[in-house]
């Protein structure tokens, strides 16, 4: 008791109340470190600096109360700050659960424009160990109301204040000294950002991060046209000529449909779990002679994730190396975007059916930019109830929902869904399980419940396909089906194994790299010589790809990507963390893997010559996309035939009514579905159980349309 009493003591003056602070915070950095974070601390020297580095910034940033004379000031000064730090650490351990990686400046700013629909998600990724980031915060107020730790109403020297200051920069520069000594060159390279966090602490690295995102938003400022020229020359280049045999002859003129497939990775197809295929629809079409199918395309998407995969879909350029696009840049950006190239080329309708609020990932900005003309987001669908989960409407009811107003476009469209079901952390209502279906057992929730919502979207997919052949929309479409990008992260990849067939005592980042391949299915039913290509490809190699299976060149636009079906298709595939894979190689954090074996290489002068050229080549891709992107060069990049598009000609309330006025005035003209079968909604046959509920007045999901005074009603 008399201990307790001395530290409480200790504490009541200024001085011992900031050490109180900082010592609290020091220890939740430690737990966040060694429990959440995987900082790859390989040797005692690393484990100093990790144990060393949040001290100095720490002592900076709650120093400043020390300038403050008055109790009334300095009190909760102090505590505000402590507080501050305390939401940045946690916020990047929720991040970091879901990403595996660390919160940038970027993804902080843009965080209202993805926060509808995350709720979900970041409840399911709280653990019991969380209360421990807080704790010392609400024990500490209480001490202080209660009066257990006084007031000291002394006053302080200023110089005091300066003193710790001094001290704090002393220490950086210490801590920065030992880190370069371990890692040199460690703020120029900045070749992960575990790297910043690991030697110079979460806060050094926010602050670096923010000077950086600065610095990025003055180039973008000051970009001239001149800039340009090293992307042009790049990119045509490395153009790669359509191949005969496909171009324009099997997909010219038809309606081009595609399925966004959330977080579905590659194993998934063919897989078997007690004797039942997860995805049996799905198996059967990516082996059809229909289908063109990839076994060895990968997603490439960075921060943005699902964004990123839609924005390489639509304009064949990357992801940003920190943050979203689509939140970021995506609301002032230039484009040449799938949409309006179709539009202009082929006077494509173009729409885009989601279940998720307008505003997520700044989607209603982004797709104007693009040329999208309609976009029937959650505001044109009854999502009440149970008919949405925490990312949107369910799949089964997506589909189904969406007739009517996919019966009303204009022919021929080009049409993207975007699902959800299949998403991060797998919940799925009793009622929408397959009594059939068992799933695995690993003991890690997340992998077990990801195959029964992979088996749901499977049965959301079939129901779609039997419209479509119901209605004679098949036998005139392309659907592309893609999986945008990883559904197990990283950190639960040895339970996964489990589930695979794979000893998790044996897995390596080599793994973790193969895991990133996802399914693209380019299906075009009434085709007879499909197959199931080896080729390597990547996202950013889908559009080229599909504007020349419709028989449109690609070569005048600015596109990193190259047609899958040319012979002189690029097949290394580009990482957004500059890692890479080949046919031949794999490369993770500058180590070489044989794809033969699996195993490290030690290469040959002929092999390292070759890695040395396609590590080159995926360096210099992604720099001039990023700098195509980031200062927005295609505002001065004006292709023959291709006119800017004008956002503000498009606005995304009263769908419906306007594809209806549209039909009206073209008569018989008119080349939508529904003008000529008439309603087809009675072709849509699923058997999602939320069709027989009634609607209620609880909603799983925020509802709002950005473009309307009040929620469409044409639903």
């Amino acid at each position: 008791m008399k201990y307790v009493q001395s530290i409480l003591a200790k504490c009541s003056t200024r001085i011992g109340f900031l050490i109180l602070l900082i010592s609290c915070f020091w220890a939740k950095t430690m737990l966040a470190y060694f429990v959440d974070f995987k900082l790859g601390v390989t040797n005692p020297f690393q484990f100093i600096i990790v144990v060393i580095n949040p001290l100095a910034t720490t002592f900076l940033l709650v120093g400043i109360a020390l300038y403050f004379k008055k109790s009334r000031t300095f009190y909760p000064i102090a505590i505000i700050i402590d507080i501050l730090n305390t939401v940045l650490l946690y916020l990047n351990v929720i991040y970091f659960r879901e990403f595996t990686d660390f919160m940038t400046v970027s993804t902080m700013t843009g965080y209202s424009k993805v926060n509808q629909g995350l709720s979900g998600s970041s409840i399911a990724l709280t653990n019991f160990h969380d209360v421990f980031y807080w704790i010392d915060l609400v024990v500490i107020i209480a001490l202080l109301v209660t009066k257990k730790i006084k007031i000291d109403h002394r006053p302080l020297n200023r110089r005091i204040g300066l003193a710790v200051t001094s001290f704090s920069l002393l220490f950086f520069a210490i801590n920065l000294s030992l880190g370069e000594m371990d890692r040199p060159q460690l703020l120029t390279r900045t070749f992960d950002r575990t790297y910043i966090v690991k030697y110079l602490g979460l806060d050094a690295f926010t602050v670096y991060d923010g000077l950086k995102s600065q610095h990025n938003n003055d180039l973008r400022a000051t970009a001239t046209k001149s800039e340009l020229d090293d992307v042009l020359k790049f990119t045509h280049s490395h153009y790669a000529k359509p191949n005969k045999k496909y171009y324009g002859f099997i997909a010219k003129g038809k309606n081009v449909i595609i399925l966004h497939l959330e977080s579905f990775q590659q194993f998934l197809i063919g897989k078997k779990i007690n004797g039942k295929e997860v995805t049996p629809f799905l198996n059967k079409l990516y082996k059809s002679k229909s289908s063109y199918s990839f076994r060895n395309f990968f997603h490439q998407v960075g921060q943005g994730k699902t964004s990123d995969a839609e924005n390489m879909l639509e304009t064949s350029t990357y992801g940003l190396p920190q943050g979203s696009l689509f939140a970021q840049l995506g609301s002032d950006n230039t484009f040449q975007a799938a949409p309006a190239i179709l539009k202009q080329r082929r006077n494509y309708t173009s729409a885009v059916f989601h279940g998720n609020v307008a505003s997520f990932w700044n989607r209603n900005n982004v797709y104007k930019e693009m040329g999208y003309q309609y976009f029937f987001d959650a505001s044109y669908y009854d999502t009440s109830g149970d008919r949405s989960m925490g990312y949107g409407l369910k799949d089964k009811l997506l589909f189904r929902d969406s007739v009517k107003y996919l019966q009303n476009l204009q022919q021929p469209f080009y049409a993207k869904y975007i699902t959800v079901t299949n998403h991060f952390p797998y919940d799925l209502d009793k009622e929408d399980t397959s009594p059939n279906f068992k799933t695995t057992d690993t003991g890690d929730d997340v992998v077990d419940n990801y195959f029964v919502t992979a088996h749901y979207l499977d049965q959301s997919i079939h129901e779609f396909y039997r419209y479509l052949k119901k209605t004679g929309l098949l036998k005139n479409s392309m659907i592309v089906l893609y999986g945008d990008h990883y559904g197990i992260s990283d950190s639960e990849n040895k339970n996964l194994a489990k589930a695979l067939g794979k000893n998790p005592d044996d897995w390596t980042d080599y793994d973790n790299a193969q895991l990133q391949r996802v399914p693209l299915i380019i299906n075009l039913p009434g085709t007879k010589h499909g197959y199931v290509s080896n080729k390597y490809a990547g996202e950013i190699d889908v559009l080229p790809t599909l504007m020349h299976l419709l028989g449109i060149s690609t070569k005048r636009y600015v596109q990193f990507g190259t047609d899958i079906f040319s012979k002189q298709h690029d097949q290394v595939v580009a990482f957004r963390n500059q890692d890479w894979v080949s046919p031949s190689f794999t490369s993770v954090s500058g180590d070489i893997y044989s794809n033969k074996t699996g195993q490290l290489m030690k290469l040959t002068k002929r092999q390292k010559k070759q890695v040395d050229k396609d590590k080159a080549r995926v360096d210099k891709e992604l720099s001039l996309s990023d700098s195509l992107n980031e200062k927005n060069l295609l505002r001065f990049y004006h292709p023959k035939g291709f006119e800017t598009v004008d956002p503000r000609k498009y606005n995304y309330a009263n769908g419906y009514q306007k594809e209806r006025e549209i039909a009206d005035k073209r008569g018989k003209k008119s080349t939508s579905l529904y003008s000529k079968r008439g309603n087809t909604i009675k072709d849509y046959v699923t058997n999602a159980p939320e069709i027989h509920h009634k609607s209620t007045d609880s909603n799983r999901i925020k509802i709002t349309n950005p473009d309307a005074s009040n929620n469409d009603s044409s639903r």
